[in-house]
C-alpha cells in the first residue's frame, strides 16, 4: 500500500511468513488477508500460495472496510469461488457472472469471508466454507461478513478475473522456488515442468467445478499423487489416506485421472 519495502526472512511456512510480514511492518498478522507476487492490484491471478520464486516479490493485502450483506439463496450455487491464505482467512476469488453474488454489487473479488450468520469461520480453510455454504437452505436469507482488503492506490477491486496487462508482474521469477509446508522445512525445488504446470491447471479448474474453490497447491499435489498412481482406484485410495478430509466423490477422481494421465482423451 505504498509503504517502503522490508526485508523477510526465518520462515518455513506460509502462517510463520505471514508473522513475519506483520513484524517488519509493525502490524498483526491477523491484519493480513492474502499476498500476491509482483503485483499491488488484487489480481487472483497473482496469488501467493505454497510456493515462491527466488525473484518474486511479494504485496501484503490488509483489513479494509467491514461490511455486511444480506443473500437469499434462490440456487443451488452461489456462484462463488473460494480460496483461503494459508493462515486462517478465506476470500472470495472468483464471482460467476449472472450469478446470484454477481446481482450484489457490494460483493467482490478478494473479499474475505469473515462470518455466515453471525458464525464465525476465521481459521476454517476454503473447501469447509464452501461446504457450508453450499448446505445453507434455499429460499432463505442468511448474512455474510465481509472484510474487503485496504484500497492500494485506489487501482484495485475488480468484480471479476482481469486479464494480464502488459507488462503486469514484469518481475519473473526464478526457475528455483521455495516450497513452503504445512509441517516440516521449507524447501528449495526446481521449478514444475510445463506440462505439470498444465496439469495442474486442469485439475485446478475441476476443483472449482466440483466443489467451488480453486487451489494451486492441493492441484500439484493431486497431479503427483496421480502420476504415482498405475489407475484411477490407487489413485482414489492415495488421495483418501492424505486427502480424505475433502471426501473427493468417484466420478471426480476419474476426471482427475484423466486430465493428468490422458488429456484431451474422450471421457466414456
Amino acid at each position: 500500500h505504498g509503504s517502503p519495502t522490508g526485508r523477510i526472512e526465518g520462515f518455513t511456512n506460509v502462517k510463520e511468513l505471514y508473522a513475519k510480514i506483520a513484524e517488519v511492518f509493525g502490524i498483526s498478522p491477523t491484519e493480513i488477508l492474502f499476498c500476491t507476487l509482483n503485483t499491488h492490484k488484487v489480481d487472483m491471478q497473482k496469488l501467493l500460495g505454497g510456493q515462491i520464486g527466488l525473484e518474486d516479490f511479494i504485496f501484503a493485502h490488509v483489513r479494509g472496510e467491514t461490511k455486511e450483506v444480506e443473500v437469499t439463496k434462490t440456487e443451488d450455487a452461489l456462484g462463488l469461488t473460494i480460496t483461503d491464505n494459508g493462515a486462517g482467512y478465506a476470500f472470495i476469488k472468483r464471482i460467476k457472472e449472472g450469478s446470484i453474488i454477481n446481482r450484489l454489487q457490494t460483493v467482490c473479488v478478494g473479499d474475505s469471508i469473515e462470518a455466515i450468520n453471525d458464525h464465525t469461520i476465521v481459521g476454517c480453510r476454503h473447501y469447509e466454507v464452501a461446504r457450508m455454504l453450499r448446505e445453507l437452505p434455499r429460499a432463505q436469507p442468511f448474512t455474510l461478513r465481509l472484510v474487503q482488503p485496504k484500497k492500494a492506490f485506489d487501482m484495485i477491486g475488480q468484480r471479476t478475473r482481469s486479464s494480464k496487462a502488459p507488462g503486469e508482474g514484469s518481475v519473473a521469477s526464478g526457475k528455483e522456488t521455495l516450497r513452503l509446508r504445512a509441517q516440516g522445512p521449507a524447501t528449495l525445488e526446481e521449478g514444475p515442468s510445463p506440462s505439470e504446470e498444465e496439469a495442474a491447471r486442469r485439475v485446478d479448474d475441476l476443483l472449482e467445478s466440483y466443489m467451488g474453490i480453486r487451489d494451486g497447491e492441493l492441484a500439484s499435489t493431486m497431479v503427483a499423487a496421480a502420476k504415482a498412481s498405475p489407475g484411477v482406484a490407487q489413485l482414489a485410495r492415495g488421495l483418501d489416506s492424505v486427502l480424505g478430509e475433502f471426501a473427493f466423490p468417484q466420478e471426480f477422481v476419474a476426471e482427475v485421472w484423466a486430465a493428468v494421465c490422458h488429456p484431451g482423451g474422450g471421457q466414456e
